[in-house]
């Protein structure tokens, strides 16, 4: 490894990037050919597009590929699905080198790709920018290897703790926490996941659209998902007169009562689940939710639900943007749950955002067993 391997590999992490919102449930994948140090071909994945990017760039390079060394944020996987086997595509190039970023989490890969192209005579590496590379690829590893998506719990707050503003009257929207560049990064982490999950207390007190605004193509729609389980979700509010095939209420109430039938004419699918105690079973909606290959959740919720999430140990991540205000009031924290204690970050950052700063932290890698 050397600051050329970590240059181009950073190019190859922009261009899988570029693949944000396009390729689930697929991985998102960059991939760089470079040949007498000069780039010769580059792609990134696509799920419509089919060919993986180590194709994509192959095909851009054609026989300059021969002799080359790829840099590719995924290992290539050694085996046939929708498309051939991509070590076997390189084999086939003529490649000498390959780096990888980080190994593929799939089971039906797991080293096979890397092993496969060392058997063919290529020169291997791995683990060069592997911690982002990994991050760009949460939820598929967590999908491919639990059949449930990665959970990253999103929230606003304020330096009292706070996640909302009091209102200044009676009937007054609720006046953002955070600066505009900081929701506009709310918009980009909406756009990276597949599905919005909030509870039905969230939807009340505010009547949220919960839409993807990021204005980034996407392959699916953002799926809103609401846990109501006495399905309370009401007919005129916003999220239920925007639903167009992109609104799912988890609820424990029956599904053939009238206010069922008024909700499923307005366009919302219903899904019943096992409560407890008035509590919705969060593992069997992750579980429903996999199995609608979702493969990515970002919750923007309420205290109740934040602190359900954090005390079931289910959330991958944990993102809060502080905005440089006082609430003045202590009606809305992060979580009320007093069984957090060690619940410990993997991985942390503090960065800005406009005048606000945002603390990022890893709480489970998917990537490891």
């Amino acid at each position: 490894m050397d600051e050329h391997d970590i240059r181009f590999m950073q190019r190859a992490l922009e261009l899988a990037r570029k693949g944000i919102g396009l390729t689930s449930p697929n991985p998102t994948v960059g991939c760089v050919i470079v040949r007498d140090g000069q780039i010769v071909g580059e792609g990134f994945h696509q799920y419509d597009w089919r060919d993986h990017a180590e194709v994509v760039a192959l095909k851009t390079a054609g026989e300059k590929a021969r002799g080359a060394t790829v840099y590719v944020t995924l290992e290539p996987c050694n085996f046939t699905g929708r498309t051939g086997p991509c070590a076997q595509a390189l084999l086939n190039a003529g490649i000498a080198r390959v780096v990888a970023a980080t190994r593929d989490p799939n089971p039906k890969v797991a080293g096979s790709g890397l092993d496969a192209l060392r058997a063919g005579g290529v020169a291997v590496e791995s683990g060069v920018s592997e911690a982002p590379a990994q991050r760009l690829n949460d939820g598929f590893a967590s999908w491919i290897r639990t059949g449930r998506p990665f959970l990253t719990l999103k929230a606003a707050l304020t330096l009292d703790g706070q996640l909302a503003l009091p209102k200044q009257g009676k009937g007054a929207k609720r006046l953002s926490i955070t600066s505009e560049e900081s929701r506009a990064e709310v918009q980009r982490m909406r756009h990276s996941n597949d599905a919005l999950l909030t509870g039905i207390g969230t939807i009340l007190a505010d009547d949220p659209l919960l839409t993807d605004r990021s204005g980034l193509s996407r392959r699916r729609p953002l799926l809103r998902v609401v846990l109501d389980a006495r399905l309370r979700l009401p007919l005129k509010s916003r999220i239920v007169q925007s639903a167009d095939d992109d609104l799912l209420i988890f609820t424990a109430a029956s599904l053939k009562s009238a206010k069922a039938r008024k909700l499923q004419t307005a366009g919302v699918e219903l899904a019943r689940v096992p409560a407890k105690r008035g509590a919705l079973d969060l593992t069997a909606i992750l579980q429903e939710l996999g199995a609608r290959q979702i493969l990515s959740v970002l919750l923007e919720a309420g205290p109740r639900l934040n602190a359900a999430i954090l005390s079931a140990r289910i959330a991958g991540r944990m993102v809060l943007f502080f905005a440089p205000k006082f609430a003045g009031h202590s009606g809305a924290p992060l979580a009320l749950a007093t069984s957090l204690a060690g619940l410990t970050p993997r991985q942390t950052s503090l960065r800005e955002s406009g005048p606000d700063f945002v603390f990022d932290a890893l709480l489970r890698n998917p990537f490891e067993a």
